[in-house]
């Protein structure tokens, strides 16, 4: 058997962090290995416990959630962590800073216990980092913010096939769904995404989203 993978959970209301704790450790294949109540213990349980995926709410004390994402999965962090951020519809806001500081997903804090698992599944193995339907949901309507006013597609280096897969990606179509739209295999879906993200120097799905919008691929 395969380890489970380590989930950090960081949330400044004990009751969320003990259900979302008792959630997770009933699962053989998740093990939660410590929680915090801000931000700033997050950031350095993580040094010290090395999670697979920090489960964190977007608004705690001591350290901005957008400021401590960057810290643990930011642009030159040496041993970068994944962080599910967990939202309410009223934080809407937080999304496009939150993508851009390097977080790996988004889950809707009133979500059934079967989403928060799947997120944490879906976030740690890395193939699809945001379920579809969020993805249209908090990344589409905030596409005008993440796209600069005067865009165009960029010299991407992305051969036609590559720019129509990351088009898909961006409209929210899981690996599944778009192997079904191209009439091709899941497996060959996986390989166009790995030659995008390396092309364009990105390090996952989120990120190519973001780098679509903003690029004028997607509108």
């Amino acid at each position: 058997m395969s380890a489970p993978i380590r989930v950090l959970i960081c949330d400044d209301q004990a009751l969320i962090r003990t259900g979302f704790a008792t959630i997770i450790d009933a699962q053989p294949d998740l093990e939660v290995v410590g929680e915090c109540e801000d931000r700033r213990a997050a950031v350095d349980l993580a040094g010290r416990l090395n999670p697979d995926i920090v489960v964190m709410d977007v608004r705690m004390p001591v350290l901005d959630g957008i400021e401590a994402t960057r810290l643990l999965a930011g642009a030159g962090v040496a041993r970068p962590v994944k962080v599910l951020v967990v939202t309410t519809f009223n934080l809407d806001e937080y999304v496009n800073e939150a993508l851009r500081a390097g977080a790996s997903g988004f889950l809707l804090k009133d979500a059934p216990a079967a989403q928060l698992l799947n997120g944490i599944r879906t976030v740690a193995t890395g193939e699809a980092l945001l379920a579809p339907e969020v993805t249209r949901r908090l990344v589409g309507r905030y596409a005008a913010r993440i796209r600069p006013a005067e865009s165009a597609a960029a010299d991407t280096g992305l051969t036609p096939r590559e720019l129509e897969v990351l088009r898909l990606i961006a409209n929210g179509l899981s690996n599944g769904e778009i192997a079904a739209t191209l009439v091709i295999s899941p497996e060959t879906v996986k390989t166009y995404v790995s030659r995008i993200l390396t092309k364009l120097g990105l390090r996952d799905r989120v990120q190519s989203v973001v780098h679509a919008y903003r690029s004028g691929l997607v509108t």
